[in-house]
């Protein structure tokens, strides 16, 4: 089976994610493609979507809903996972990514499961405005991702799969 995963990120914390994905999903015999989300066009070719974003201010990033939303009916049609990368720890929210996002976007995909990951937030690379905000609240350059945990649950997909 041909799987196609899209993880729309900002700095790459969450590109990284996928290709992960991508590593573990191969070596479990399943052919993967990686692609961002405003440079998929046909998903035709594909028996099963994983789709993820990464979270700013509790909502994934525009060209991941704007994806999913130009897509909703074939990426519906086929098996369908959906991930959030995003900040935990002080200075973030209990919730980083907010329910009714989640509740929308599971709605519009038919998604089997949505899992939140730990993300990486680097202060530095941030836009001066956001920079400023993550200071306000006290966040930290931090790498939360759990490779552990992502090839965990990227290996309950493949055996789903295959």
């Amino acid at each position: 089976m041909r799987v196609l995963i899209v993880p729309a990120s900002r700095f790459g914390g969450t590109a990284e994610i996928g290709r992960a994905m991508a590593a573990t999903l191969r070596a479990e015999g399943l052919d993967v493609d990686v692609s961002q989300p405003d440079q998929m066009f046909n998903l035709s070719p594909y028996g099963a979507h994983i789709i993820g974003s990464s979270v700013y201010f509790g909502e994934w990033l525009d060209s991941a809903v704007t994806f999913v939303e130009e897509h909703a009916a074939e990426i519906r049609s086929k098996p369908t996972w959906l991930f959030s990368s995003g900040p935990f720890g002080p200075g973030t929210p209990d919730e980083p990514i907010r329910g009714d996002v989640v509740e929308r976007l599971t709605s519009l995909t038919g998604a089997v499961d949505h899992h939140l990951f730990g993300g990486r937030l680097e202060l530095d690379r941030l836009p001066s405005r956001e920079r400023f905000m993550a200071g306000w609240v006290g966040a930290q350059d931090s790498d939360l991702r759990d490779w552990d945990e992502i090839e965990q649950w990227t290996k309950g997909i493949a055996a789903t799969l295959t």
